[in-house]
């Protein structure tokens, strides 16, 4: 990634992080290993999936969807109503991680990445284990 690239440009722009989102709540309806997350959510995902996909646009430098529509983030804040512990958090980073995988997001980016998502996830943790 070049310094004059954002990560939403080297990642693929909007194309790319909408189907990383996509694949990401896909993942978490359909496989059993992320039903502690599963459960955290609505019955239906598309408005977790449209505030998912804002935030991150903002987030790795593309437009700043999220605050447009939403606000500012208020990230812990607004997960506090959610028991989040280790478990939910890593199982948020394999989904994401699996994710990034099945769209076929670059290694070296998907480290990058994974290493941002690893300290905000662990922020979220308001429980113990």
């Amino acid at each position: 990634m070049s310094e004059s690239n954002s990560l939403y440009q080297t990642l693929g722009g909007e194309a790319m992080l909408r189907q990383m989102v996509e694949r990401f709540y896909d993942l978490m309806e359909l496989e059993p290993e992320f039903a502690g997350i599963r459960h955290m959510h609505p019955p239906s995902t598309e408005g977790s999936r449209d505030k998912l996909f804002c935030f991150l646009s903002g987030w790795m430098g593309g437009p700043d969807l999220y605050v447009e529509r939403y606000g500012h983030p208020r990230l812990r804040a607004r997960h506090l109503p959610y028991a989040i512990g280790t478990s939910e958090r890593d199982q948020w980073l394999r989904a994401m991680a699996w994710a990034m995988d099945d769209v076929g997001v670059e290694e070296s980016l998907r480290l990058r990445l994974m290493e941002s998502f690893y300290q905000s996830a662990d922020w979220m943790r308001n429980k113990a284990d």
